[in-house]
């Protein structure tokens, strides 16, 4: 089974016009009082099964979207066209737990592109340049000033499994048979001392005896030290890689709010 974590590359821009929501899916829609009904439609027609909290936050995802359409007085096909959009976006932001934000923004540039020039069969004039502004405002106060979240819930989380082998160390199999004999040859010459000592003693201390039989029983030196010597290294490596992750994340979040504030004031001077 490959585990290794990928970028996916991007899907071609392409029309999304009934793509996910049908013209009776829209007539549904637009026939819903309340956000309930608007959530049932939204699982049939795009069949949504996904555990809690992740439906809950997808199905919030879509109504805000739908309710976004609204306010704007978009038309059915133009709001068919959004929810595809938002919903193909998300799909690539959650195919890799590897950041791929600009990735994203330029499929979502090239999707809004694709339907706000009129040139068949390739694109579409659905949305004008205004719109295309609002809409592009809109899901960069929503969806992209969101983007770590949705990716941290709805991808799978990478663990790093650490393994350690050191050249010219012997396997734990062959350190406790070496340990085993050294343990019965020390009782056999212990028996033979115990022999001798009885044949010029007639008692023995109790004490001096545990203390004998105990002595085999605990790890060479060598080893104990060695375990000492790696649990230290471990630790001081985890402890670095910790630090360096915790920057890269930094780096990244700083990353994300400087694109994100570029990207508000291109559009603010754009007006």
């Amino acid at each position: 089974m490959n585990t290794e974590a990928s970028e996916p590359r991007p899907p071609k821009a392409r029309v999304l016009l009934w793509a996910d929501l049908s013209y009776s899916d829209m007539e549904e829609i637009d026939k819903a009082e309340s956000i309930p009904d608007m959530e049932r439609v939204l699982r049939r027609a795009l069949r949504i099964e996904l555990p809690e909290p992740r439906l809950g936050i997808l199905l919030e995802l879509y109504t805000n979207t739908l309710m976004f359409c609204r306010e704007q007085r978009f038309s059915r096909e133009q709001t068919s066209v959004l929810l595809s959009i938002v919903n193909n976006v998300h799909q690539l932001n959650t195919e890799t737990p590897l950041n791929n934000m600009d990735q994203c923004f330029t499929y979502c540039s090239e999707l809004l592109l694709c339907h706000s020039v009129r040139r068949p069969p390739f694109s579409i004039s659905l949305f004008s340049l205004e719109e295309v502004n609002q809409i592009i405002k809109y899901l960069i106060n929503t969806y992209m000033r969101h983007y770590v979240l949705y990716k941290y819930i709805f991808t799978p989380q990478m663990h790093l499994d650490l393994s350690l082998s050191y050249t010219g160390m012997p396997e734990d199999t062959a350190v406790e048979e070496q340990a085993s004999k050294e343990c019965v040859t020390d009782a056999e010459k212990e028996t033979e001392m115990e022999a001798a000592e009885a044949n010029e003693q007639d008692t023995a201390s109790p004490e001096i005896l545990t203390a004998d039989t105990e002595t085999p029983n605990q790890d060479p030196p060598s080893k104990a030290k060695l375990r000492s010597i790696v649990e230290k290294e471990v630790k001081e490596e985890m402890m670095h890689l910790t630090t360096q992750l915790e920057k890269r994340l930094q780096e990244s979040t700083d990353q994300l709010n400087t694109a994100l504030t570029a990207l508000e004031t291109s559009i603010q001077s754009k007006k």
